[in-house]
């Protein structure tokens, strides 16, 4: 039995669809490159900062200046863990879903096919 024949409307509706993909997934790519430069930056700013909370533990802090400094250093370190991890593990996109199960899937077939093999 042969497949039903598509129209030419059929094919002009594939365009627009096509067209409206490939400018869902340019999006999505200028959202992970905008993540990855965050992602980048509050990495770059954790270690500026750990570094500074390591030179003022070296001093012995006894002054209210420097424990109010290591306290904030402390908050804002807390913060941008938070940022990093929300960041790294928000999947919300179906493509990056597809990926990481995707990649899970691979995994799998390979543990099954070590112990059948």
């Amino acid at each position: 039995m042969k497949p039903p024949k598509q129209s030419e409307s059929s094919g002009e509706n594939q365009e627009p669809d096509f067209e409206q993909e490939l400018q869902d997934i340019e999006a999505a790519l200028f959202t992970v490159k905008e993540r990855y430069n965050q992602v980048q930056s509050d990495r770059q700013k954790q270690g500026e900062l750990q570094q500074r909370r390591r030179e003022l533990q070296q001093h012995k802090p006894q002054s209210p200046q420097i424990k109010a400094e290591l306290k904030q250093i402390k908050q804002q370190l807390e913060i941008l863990e938070i940022n990093l991890e929300s960041q790294l593990f928000s999947w919300g996109k179906p493509f990056w879903q597809a990926v990481r199960f995707g990649g899970i899937g691979v995994i799998i077939g390979w543990i099954l096919k070590s112990y059948a093999g």
